[in-house]
């Protein structure tokens, strides 16, 4: 009797164990047909510059899917527009990636200049600080253009509305967005108002952006990933909502957190009106240490015997 319950305990767990693959994978392969997309990459779009199925080759053969992911997911922003199972019909092998050690790739054709991403993958830091994305100045001059041509081909059949924008929620097409603006009583253009975002800034932004944005607080000696300088004019095409945002919800990955939990939506709104008056013409560059802001040095009161004592300093 033994024997045999051993016997069908063995045979339960092979039968369930193939009933998993078959309806996870065998079963997919044979009903999951998807019609190939408007949206899907076309890579045989004339260049002179270089060949991006041939560039296709070299993102594989360096290992670039390690780190990159070719696919928005539902929960993703300021990826751009969500991929269709039809996109990929033709992506043999594909390239949807798991990990995001670096940002997803799905949208990023066009989405910055041929010379920037030579530019990124010659010297990642450059550009963008505190990455660890490895140097592939190795390259040779072919290789170089034929990756960058593809990857400005990544999201060529998507309609990307605008490249800096927040979240459905945050926008006055939605009812979440226009809930939110009803309650906005901030004039976020205003002299008074950026004055009073100014002291808020001062307080709880500057010990990491720097008292005038440059990204050069105290605080940024130490940070791996570095503060924005909100000098440079790329952040002239932020709109109120997603100054509001990115106030609201930090940056994954980095220091920044989420005012959203300490700070009121009025505060966030002053702060908005602040930023707003910092980008330049031209950015406003920190090349070296001693540009960075000193800590404020406190010189601490003597103690006595009394009960309080002076914050400030004094005898």
């Amino acid at each position: 009797m033994n024997g045999y319950g051993y016997r069908l305990g063995a045979i339960g767990i092979v039968t369930t164990f193939f009933i998993i693959i078959f309806s996870t994978v065998l079963m997919p392969m044979v009903i999951f047909k998807p019609k190939t997309t408007t949206s899907a990459n076309d890579y045989t779009v004339e260049n002179k510059t270089g060949d991006p199925i041939r560039g296709r080759r070299i993102y594989i053969r360096e290992g670039c899917f390690y780190c990159h992911t070719q696919f928005t997911r539902l929960q993703d922003r300021e990826y751009g527009p969500l991929v269709k199972a039809g996109d990929f019909n033709y992506e043999t092998p594909h390239q949807l990636g798991t990990e995001r050690t670096g940002p997803d790739l799905t949208n990023e054709g066009n989405k910055y200049s041929a010379e920037w991403q030579k530019a990124h993958l010659i010297q990642p830091r450059a550009l963008k600080p505190g990455s660890i994305m490895p140097s592939f100045s190795y390259l040779s001059e072919h290789d170089m253009n034929d990756l960058v041509v593809y990857l400005q081909t990544l999201g060529n059949k998507r309609e990307v509305k605008a490249y800096v924008q927040p979240p459905d929620e945050y926008l006055p097409t939605t009812l979440t967005g226009q809930e939110l603006l009803k309650n906005k009583h901030v004039n976020t253009s205003g002299d008074a108002e950026a004055n009073a975002g100014r002291g808020i800034y001062t307080q709880d932004c500057a010990g990491c952006h720097g008292l005038d944005g440059r990204g050069n607080g105290p605080n940024s000696i130490s940070l791996t990933k570095k503060p924005s300088n909100f000098t440079r004019p790329f952040f002239k095409q932020y709109s109120d909502e997603m100054w509001f945002y990115r106030i609201s919800e930090g940056v994954v990955g980095t220091r920044m957190p989420r005012w959203n939990l300490t700070l009121s939506e009025e505060q966030r709104w002053y702060l908005v009106a602040y930023l707003k008056t910092l980008q330049k013409d031209v950015e406003e560059t920190v090349d070296d240490l001693s540009q960075v802001n000193k800590p404020e040095q406190i010189k601490l009161p003597k103690l006595s015997n009394q009960q309080y004592e002076p914050h400030h300093g004094g005898h």
